[in-house]
């Protein structure tokens, strides 16, 4: 008994010692742990400069960098990995590619005045800059931007949301020390929207910030939601600070990117377009909308005349009706058709061993209608073309093509649009922005005039090219100064075709 008691006393003073070993232990621990929380804090607090919680460390983004070429001899290679990655469904990357660590900077704080929705219309490029005027505008009324909802009920039904197409989280992250950005309203706030408790309204157009001070500001204030439901042109081009206007630039040109899977789709086309040399972006504009909406009917047929007119009048939204194809040309308001396009490049003296791509829909009349081009440009190529099998997820999400069409029209050696839409703008505006690269501004009006009197037999080839050439050896896209025009918005120049404020200018521009 004696022997079994001694036994027990020694077991239990083992387990008081382990006990007291797990307590020391345990104490040590907390104390390195405290000891690392208040190092970082403090460190944290002395970069910002004063203590905001224990969330202040800011977030770490790998920035994406574009590339354009492969590296010389190893295309095999990199093409291989780039079909192998694809099938991984990772991001293929060139050897050339660089990974940069960028730290986001601290949240702005301010006192939130309410919330902004905004429904953009129209297409990809016209809801671009319209989110890069929201952006602008929900920053200097200090309030919640919702991410902007995309036009899903135009003429092309792209069901895409803004995460199919940008990537949302790098939108929202790279702003943050600019505006508040959320994917969706409050749970609370959403169900004041369900009940109706919201102010839907379209802002007027080409406005300055004060109207949105003076008149929206107050209705987000009395109805903590404003949903605006128009966002075209809702911003004027010139009469702005500077700050707001470097704002817009900094929202297009670094916080709006695309998905990864689009841009690693748009790199693959750029890759495969580099082997075979230099390369010439034709934003095309020869859809069947297209005619239909502007009422260009010029080369067509009767019956393809009366299809688009009959097209035009399906579509409520689109206001003019009764329109005078022949005036309208003349006045240079129609895109040039593939046949007068094709005249335009050989009298540029465009090579005709040359890749064309083109950036655009499916052409009206299809190869019958591409026919002078194709003959003239036998390299002639599209996106469908160069990657067939890996479209066929964007199929029928016209946005998404239309994004891979930007991001080629960017890095292309000379952008060439047959019309001044939306894309054409705003490519223009970001070809200037990375250096003024090529991009022919073609004179419609002149050029249709040359075209006739050349085809007529007035105007032998010789001048013809000479004019061509002649009138556009200052529209290649160099830098100069918006033309502003009082009280006449429409007919002024767009902000986002030259945001010059943002530009590096030559010193003589720049003093203007």
């Amino acid at each position: 008994m004696r022997r079994g008691g001694v036994k027990a006393a020694a077991a239990a003073e083992k387990a008081r010692e382990a006990a007291r070993a797990k307590v020391w232990a345990a104490r040590a621990s907390t104390t390195v742990v405290l000891w690392l929380c208040c190092a970082l804090l403090l460190a944290t607090s002395r970069e910002l400069g004063r203590w905001s919680g224990c969330l202040t460390q800011p977030l770490i983004v790998v920035e994406r960098r574009f590339e354009a070429v492969a590296a010389a001899g190893s295309e095999r290679a990199a093409a291989s990995a780039s079909a192998a990655a694809a099938a991984r469904g990772e991001r293929a990357e060139s050897s050339a590619s660089e990974a940069a660590v960028a730290a986001l900077p601290p949240k702005r704080i301010y006192k939130n005045n309410g919330y902004l929705m905004v429904s953009c219309n129209g297409g990809l490029n016209q809801m671009r800059a319209a989110i890069c005027d929201m952006v602008t505008i929900a920053r200097y009324l200090n309030v919640t931007l919702i991410v902007p909802e995309l036009d899903k009920t135009s003429f092309w039904a792209d069901p895409s949301e803004f995460k199919d197409i940008f990537d949302v989280d790098y939108f929202i992250s790279s702003l943050r020390d600019e505006v508040r950005i959320l994917k969706e309203l409050p749970p609370r706030l959403k169900r004041r929207v369900e009940l109706g408790y919201v102010r839907s309204m379209p802002p007027v157009s080409w406005s300055d910030i004060s109207y949105y001070q003076n008149q929206i500001l107050p209705l987000i204030r009395k109805y903590k939601i404003v949903h605006l439901n128009k966002t075209d042109a809702r911003l004027a081009n010139n009469g702005l600070p500077m700050e707001i206007q470097k704002l817009r630039c900094r929202v297009n040109f670094a916080a709006l990117r695309f998905t990864p899977e689009i841009e690693e789709l748009g790199r693959r086309v750029v890759r495969i377009l580099r082997r075979n040399g230099p390369f010439l972006v034709l934003h095309l504009r020869y859809e069947m909308d297209m005619l239909a909406f502007s009422g260009c009917t010029h080369g067509c047929s009767n019956e393809e005349a009366e299809e688009l007119t009959r097209m035009r009048y399906a579509y409520p939204w689109w206001k003019e009706k009764v329109i005078d194809s022949n005036a309208k040309r003349n006045d240079g308001l129609c895109p040039l058709t593939p046949e007068e396009t094709a005249m335009v490049l050989k009298a540029l003296d465009i090579d005709s061993s040359y890749q064309i791509y083109i950036a655009a829909g499916e052409i009206y009349g299809g190869q019958r209608r591409m026919a002078a081009l194709t003959s003239a440009y036998p390299n002639v190529v599209r996106k469908e073309t160069l990657l067939p099998s890996d479209l066929r997820f964007f199929q029928n999400h016209s946005s998404q093509m239309a994004a891979l069409d930007y991001i080629v029209s960017l890095e292309s050696d000379i952008f060439i649009p047959t019309y001044d839409g939306n894309m054409a703008k705003v490519v223009e505006g970001h070809r200037r922005y990375l250096g003024f690269k090529k991009t022919v501004l073609l004179d419609r009006k002149l050029i249709v005039e040359l075209v006739d009197q050349y085809k007529n037999g007035t105007m032998s080839w010789n001048h013809f090219s000479s004019a061509v050439k002649a009138s556009h050896s200052s529209r290649m896209g160099a830098p100069s100064r918006r033309q502003m025009i009082p009280d006449k918005p429409k007919e002024e120049d767009y902000f986002y075709a030259n945001p010059h404020e943002c530009l590096h200018q030559p010193e003589e521009l720049s003093v203007l």
